[in-house]
């Protein structure tokens, strides 16, 4: 879904900055500014600092003069504002009203639009009430009813978050590749090795083994252990053999079916 930022006669170079920063971790590309306070905003300094390195998201930016310009080829435009607007659209808190844009219903029904732009007024006076009326949803995000003043570039953010969640999101990175889990051979060969150990250590009864190894069993298979986990197990029950003073003989078995398989 086709998605636009437009900011509002923006005073703050920091702001822009900062907003093209918002958009590019989640995302977004498409920015446009309507009538800022420097001509010349998207190449002054501070602007640049504040992107933190979104020079792409800046340099596709276009500035208009009207918000007419800027609401060229949208269909579904969103206002942002704190107060809602008598005889104005409804006020609705972004996460509500973006999971109705996104749902399943609307795109059956036809009503899940084929672009979208957010609107954000001046940081000095928000938004006009002419430009919140034309808009179909007036987007509140909750915050403390006795402080709920936003940065402009922050308030981006929040926007922008919960959006690319609606859309689907991104998938988290992992540092490391998930480990396999451990198949059944390798959980039985684990648990007969504990049985062997936790005798030797005197912990478990041979003769009278009640049903200590079934439960061990249940508790490992709740786990869902990795290969990698089930030989740290073992290396516990070699521990606990060396410990008792007795040979591992269930670990030399298995080094020998290894060595004789190879």
């Amino acid at each position: 879904m086709k998605t636009r930022f437009i900011l509002i006669n923006t005073s703050h170079a920091g702001n822009v900055g900062g907003t093209a920063r918002a958009m590019k971790v989640m995302g977004f590309t498409d920015l446009v500014l309507v009538a800022p306070r420097w001509a010349n905003v998207l190449n002054r300094e501070e602007t640049i600092q504040r992107s933190s390195g979104a020079l792409d998201v800046l340099k596709n930016a276009r500035v208009v003069e009207t918000v007419e310009e800027a609401l060229d080829g949208m269909t579904h435009l969103c206002a942002t504002a704190m107060t809602p607007r008598d005889f104005g659209p409804p006020t609705v808190t972004p996460r509500a009203h973006f999971a109705a844009l996104t749902s399943p219903a609307a795109q059956e029904s036809g009503q899940r639009p084929e672009s979208v732009a957010f609107l954000f007024g001046s940081e000095r006076f928000g938004m006009q009430n002419e430009d919140v009326y034309r808009c179909h949803a007036c987007l509140s995000i909750p915050t403390d009813p006795k402080f709920g003043s936003l940065n402009l570039a922050a308030a981006v953010q929040l926007i922008a978050y919960d959006w690319r969640e609606a859309l689907g999101g991104f998938a988290v990175q992992s540092a490391t590749p998930p480990a396999r889990q451990a198949d059944a051979a390798e959980v039985a060969g684990m648990l007969k090795h504990w049985e062997q150990s936790l005798a030797e250590i005197g912990f478990l009864d041979p003769q009278a083994p009640k049903k200590l190894m079934p439960r061990l069993n249940q508790m490992f298979n709740r786990a869902r252990l990795s290969s990698e986990e089930i030989h740290i197990l073992r290396g516990v029950a070699k521990a606990m053999s060396q410990a008792a003073g007795k040979p591992d003989v269930e670990l030399a078995l298995s080094s020998a079916a290894s060595s004789v398989a190879k």
